[in-house]
């Protein structure tokens, strides 16, 4: 049974020690009501010392539902006098009357019938808010909006949201595939709840859970005239290479290796697309510097080859990031306890 029907069906018994606490509103009885004027006009139009509350709204919804005062008392199970009270003091800090005293009950006045459609929206929404929140606490819903880098977006993301989805299979996942940069971004946003980032990333900003590591290469066709050649980094350094878009997290890290060796990298081109860099060294006799957990299959075939290079390995971190100071929802927490850390089994 949902929380707000139970206190509306009276099984809090709350209601009647919250309104023997409130101040009594000067000049009204909280034995009986009294009779108002015909204009409906309020008791008190000064006495509005603050804003109705639930108990107020409950007490209200109960009498117009059961049509008289001693009847809306019964259904919540506490004392007349309680809720007149209630609905005396709601009457005075609106500023008008709600209801018509009637030989046999209660009517509602204009004003009181204005309430009730609100009333009865207001314990709708409340009912269907309780009932969403226990469905995403329980993962029977929900939403989950993830971020991820290049790599870890086509190359990892795919076969982990698939182990989710078996788990949850009600809780929705977007997955937005965009640079460690822009995944930074959208968590700062807060469009996404998780990110998977490659290589450097705000750690002030950021909780992160080690989830592997990944070598960074100089792949080429297997046809190009270095393939099966050890290179040593300044003639590397000489020659064109294609990288990534800068913001990009392999490019970054391929940038930070080439400085430690007092080397400046200057590009041919840029693409934003990994796939595309794999299409162009098949094309042309071209190097490239990818992950290697995006060149498994091309390798694996003979397409594609890792040109060594001497003194020179490139490895990046991958990580598991949030942002500091957020509470994780059910769903991105269940995803977070299905990852393993680095050097864990997978769960």
């Amino acid at each position: 049974m949902l929380y707000w029907y139970a206190l509306r069906t009276g099984a809090h018994a709350g209601f009647s020690r919250l309104s023997s606490h409130r101040p009594r509103v000067a000049g009204i009885s909280g034995a009986k009501p009294c009779s108002p004027a015909r204009g409906h006009a309020a008791p008190n139009r000064h006495d509005r010392t603050g804003s109705m509350n639930f108990t107020h709204l409950l007490a209200f919804h109960e009498v117009a539902r059961a049509g008289s005062v001693s009847a809306g008392a019964a259904r919540l199970r506490v004392s007349q006098p309680a809720v007149t009270r209630e609905i005396r003091e709601l009457e005075a800090r609106l500023g008008l009357v709600l209801f018509d005293r009637l030989p046999r009950g209660v009517a509602l006045t204009e004003a009181g019938r204005l309430l009730f459609d609100h009333a009865a929206r207001i314990f709708a929404l409340a009912d269907a808010a309780e009932a969403e929140l226990a469905e995403l606490a329980g993962l029977a819903a929900g939403h989950l909006r993830l971020g991820a880098s290049g790599t870890l977006g086509v190359y990892l993301l795919p076969e982990l949201i698939a182990r989710f989805s078996a788990r949850h299979p009600r809780v929705a996942v977007d997955l937005t595939v965009a640079n460690t940069e822009r995944v930074e971004a959208g968590l700062r946003d807060m469009h996404l709840a998780l990110g998977f980032v490659e290589g450097p990333f705000d750690a002030a900003l950021l909780n992160a859970r080690p989830i592997g590591a990944d070598d960074i290469a100089v792949i080429a066709s297997a046809r190009h005239p270095l393939a099966g050649r050890r290179l040593d980094p300044a003639e590397l350094a000489a020659r064109a290479v294609i990288l990534r878009e800068p913001g990009s997290g392999t490019r970054a890290i391929v940038e930070d290796a080439y400085a430690q060796h007092g080397l400046r990298i200057e590009p041919r081109m840029s693409i934003s697309d990994t796939e595309a860099i794999k299409r162009m060294l098949v094309a042309q006799p071209a190097l490239a510097y990818l992950s290697m957990l995006s060149v498994r299959d091309e390798i694996a075939r003979g397409e594609l080859v890792a040109v060594e290079v001497a003194g020179l390995r490139i490895t990046r971190a991958l990580h598991l990031v949030w942002p500091k100071g957020r509470s994780l929802s059910p769903s991105a927490q269940a995803l977070v306890d299905l990852v393993a850390p680095a050097g864990a089994p997978a769960s």
